[in-house]
């Protein structure tokens, strides 16, 4: 059974996934996530229900559009595959049960905001505040009822302690935005990234959300020095970097 429900979790990831793309690129322009369609970007041709399913009408179409025949990013796929992998592994990690929840509503928040960083350099407000909405009601009802038994103020202490950390983190964050504009000269750090660390610091807690983005610096690294060799003055967007280094702390944690 574990398999099937493991198989079950991967292609509801790729489905949300698919969905995640809608968000992630329609959102920051303030676009609606229903209309229009799903469509070609170039000729605006609408995607009929067999040109919509999840990496397979990618990888039968070639990766083009069935009508114009100009090119589908990959992106898309990567990103389907992506949450794919991840609703599996939380099933795989936690099982049915609310930190499973947690972590399926971590993911999601994470992959919708390395689109729409990676995309548009913002990470919508909107995006943040649903996932420090959805962790703390992980959060309070893993707490109330982690024993099978409902304990209201045992879940109201975890979900107070946690937004502790958060608030804690978020000053941490903006803490560091002062001193490296500072340093700098310009901003360092988006309003986007700060207010994405209480979010973090919720889920991670106090030291790993501040490890998060010494980690995240390091991953985003030999990005910058590329950049740097070959001569292109191109900013580089913190959340993605930082929204993978959080995904892989959050799971390394929860194997310890």
């Amino acid at each position: 059974m574990t398999l099937y429900f493991a198989i079950l979790f991967f292609i509801f990831g790729l489905a949300f996934g698919s969905f995640f793309n809608v968000v992630g690129y329609r959102l920051p322009k303030k676009e609606s996530l229903n209309f229009p369609p799903s469509h070609c970007t170039v000729c605006g041709h609408k995607l009929s229900f067999w040109e919509t399913i999840p990496v397979i009408s990618y990888l039968c179409l070639g990766g083009k559009c069935k009508t114009c025949k100009s090119k589908i990013s990959w992106y898309y796929c990567f990103f389907e595959l992506m949450t794919g992998f991840m609703f599996m592994l939380s099933y795989l990690k936690f099982g049915f049960s609310f930190n499973c929840f947690l972590s399926l509503s971590l993911v999601s928040v994470l992959i919708i905001t390395i689109i729409s960083d990676y995309k548009y350099f913002i990470i919508p407000d909107s995006i943040i505040i649903l996932g420090i909405f959805l962790i703390g009601i992980g959060i309070f009802l893993n707490g109330s009822l982690g024993q099978n038994s409902f304990n209201f103020l045992e879940g109201l202490n975890d979900l107070v302690i946690s937004l502790g950390h958060g608030f804690l983190t978020f000053l941490f964050m903006y803490f560091l935005k002062i001193i490296g504009d500072f340093l700098f000269g310009k901003e360092a750090l988006g309003g986007g990234d700060i207010k994405l660390m209480f979010m973090v610091g919720m889920a991670l807690e106090i030291p790993l959300s501040f490890f998060s983005v010494l980690l995240a610096s390091i991953i985003a690294l030999p990005f910058a020095l590329f950049l740097t060799y070959k001569k292109e003055h191109h900013e580089i967007p913190f959340g993605p970097f930082l929204s993978i280094a959080v995904i892989f702390l959050f799971f390394l944690k929860n194997l310890i």
